[in-house]
């Protein structure tokens, strides 16, 4: 099952319904007692899972913006070192270097399923390849610099290395079983509430409050572990790239 942040939207009805099943089922057995113990421990359970959730998705996202400034920094380091190699091996890397950092600034832009994303990916091996091989030609011709290679091909290995990184990164996210929990214990917790209110005069402040708080708390964190399937995108970080591409220029 995959989650997505359309699928928290589930959560209000599902809440507000649970909370009224609750409600009337106290009242046809007014005479039965709760626990207030259990409900704490219940509910408690719930918010420490909901919190170390959102941290978790925040820390992840952090973790694509840095790695987003990694690589750009990879991608001009290596650059910079093609001023090692013979002048007439440059133009051809250089604008090569162009052609992948344009590609690599729109890489993650759309869902990894996604022809955009497949034809990014398939164009990143291919450019990686021409500018090792040429690099390496290059490197190796007179004219170019003593350290060339011990300078350019750590750069351009860092370079390829990141790219790796990134995709590993996009499909690191908990299992989808931490997110089942997540919705039952939000269920769950939504049916004991009801439970424990008056079942003479329902409080439809209190329901509502209750529900459009789960299922935004729910759907901020789907958003921002899974940046490419909901509203949040990277695109805004990606300025790092422009402004290196304007450089190369």
């Amino acid at each position: 099952m995959t989650f997505t942040p359309i699928t928290a939207l589930i959560l209000f009805p599902a809440i507000v319904l649970l909370l009224q099943l609750g409600r009337r089922l106290r009242g046809s057995r007014a005479e039965v007692t709760h626990s207030s113990a259990i409900e704490g421990a219940v509910f408690a359970l719930f918010g420490l899972l909901l919190a170390f959730t959102f941290s978790g998705a925040v820390s992840r996202y952090d973790e694509h913006r840095k790695l987003i400034v990694q690589e750009a920094n990879d991608i001009g380091t290596a650059y910079l070192r093609l001023d090692l190699l013979p002048a007439a091996s440059q133009p051809a890397l250089r604008q090569l270097f162009r052609q992948y950092t344009d590609i690599r600034t729109h890489r993650f832009d759309e869902l990894p399923d996604a022809p955009q994303s497949i034809q990014a990916a398939n164009q990143t091996d291919a450019l990686q390849a021409q500018i090792w091989t040429q690099s390496i030609t290059a490197a190796n011709q007179p004219g170019a610099h003593a350290d060339a290679t011990k300078l350019l091909l750590p750069a351009l290995n860092s370079m390829i290395d990141i790219t790796s990184t990134r995709k590993n990164a996009f499909n690191m996210h908990p299992p989808d079983v931490i997110y089942l929990l997540l919705f039952l214990l939000s269920g769950g917790c939504a049916f004991m509430a009801g439970y424990g209110m008056n079942p003479a005069t329902p409080n439809w402040l209190y329901t509502f409050a209750l529900a459009l708080t789960v299922t935004l708390t729910v759907y901020t964190t789907l958003e921002v572990e899974f940046p490419r399937r909901g509203l949040i995108r990277l695109t805004t970080q990606n300025q790092v790239f422009t402004d290196l591409a304007k450089s190369m220029n």
